[in-house]
C-alpha cells in the first residue's frame, strides 16, 4: 500500500486546502495517509518549518505549500 505522509501545523489554511485533495487522491488509489503536526515534534519543525503543508508519497517529496490534485493523481497510480 502507497503511504502518504501528511506534514501540516494547526490553523494553516493551505494545510486545510491540501489536506482535503491528498484525502480524496489517497482515497481513489486506496493510499494509506499519515498526518504529522510538524509543532508536535522539535526535528519535524527544523526539517519543515514554514514549508507546510508537506507531502511525500513512499518517502519522496511530492509537494509543498500546494498539492495538485491531477498531479498527485498522477503519482500515486504510478
Amino acid at each position: 500500500m502507497t503511504r502518504i505522509n501528511f506534514y501540516e501545523r494547526q490553523g494553516c489554511h493551505l494545510c486545510d486546502d491540501a489536506l482535503e485533495v491528498v484525502l480524496a487522491e489517497a482515497a481513489a488509489a486506496d493510499a494509506e495517509v499519515v498526518r504529522h503536526d510538524v509543532d508536535a515534534k522539535p526535528e519535524l519543525q527544523a526539517r519543515y518549518g514554514e514549508l507546510v503543508p508537506v507531502v511525500e508519497i513512499d518517502g519522496v517529496q511530492h509537494s509543498q505549500w500546494f498539492v495538485d490534485a491531477g498531479r498527485l493523481r498522477a503519482a500515486l497510480t504510478r
